[in-house]
């Protein structure tokens, strides 16, 4: 069985990118435009792991972060952040939003699906 990636990017590239790449490694892939959408989401669909934009429109990564670790059934999702906002301190504070991992664009494809592997062990493909 499939594990549930909840890609929460506003960008439609930036998720095309990421639904092209995570697909391609047999993951099924949800997908939200904004914070709101993105935590309706994670209630619904309750994935395995989420990928967090930082800069998204109304309700940023970081809130829609500490609003998922606040819930007690979505505190146990993995939550990396994928952000170009890569400034210096900026992974400490989605550390401290809850998000377990943090991964500044560009990314290579490698990186990305390593770190994903990393939170869902499980999930690495027989091959």
């Amino acid at each position: 069985m499939s594990k549930r990636i909840l890609v929460i990017e506003d960008q439609e590239d930036n998720r095309q990118i990421l639904r092209d790449l995570l697909t391609s490694a047999d993951f099924e892939v949800i997908e939200a435009a904004d914070g709101e959408t993105g935590l309706a989401a994670a209630a619904a669909h309750r994935p395995d792991l989420i990928l967090m934009d930082i800069q998204l429109p109304g309700l940023d990564g970081y809130e829609a972060t500490r609003r998922i670790k606040a819930d007690a059934v979505l505190r146990v999702i993995p939550v990396i952040a994928v952000t170009s906002f890569a400034l210096g301190g900026d992974a400490e504070k989605a550390r401290a939003a809850g998000c377990e991992a943090y991964i500044a664009k560009p990314y290579s494809p490698r990186q990305l699906l390593a770190k994903v592997r990393e939170y869902l062990p499980e999930a690495t493909p027989m091959r």
